[in-house]
């Protein structure tokens, strides 16, 4: 059993990691995100800003934000099958 809740510790401490890192536009927005989905940065490329098209910014935050959130998830799934697939617990 204590073999069990260790990987469970482990993925709770690697929560707040770096998880998720999105560009969108060609880089000219960063959205930078930790493993609870908490938004640790966004940079904006000032020449993007210097175009006046807000709605253009709007959609580009807008994807950069959804890409790092899937990021995430797929560094979650990851981290925890790598976990269970290590305990030997098959298709669980």
């Amino acid at each position: 059993m204590a073999q069990a809740k260790q990987p469970v510790r482990n993925a709770a401490k690697e929560d707040g990691a770096d998880r998720g890192r999105s560009l969108g536009g060609g880089g000219s927005v960063t959205v930078k995100m930790d493993g609870r989905k908490q938004v640790l940065n966004i940079k904006i490329d000032p020449e993007v800003v210097k175009a006046g098209d807000v709605e253009m910014l709007q959609d580009l935050v807008m994807a950069a934000l959804n890409e790092a959130s899937r990021k995430v998830d797929q560094a979650m799934k990851s981290s925890v099958g790598g976990m269970l697939g290590g305990m030997g617990l098959g298709g669980l």
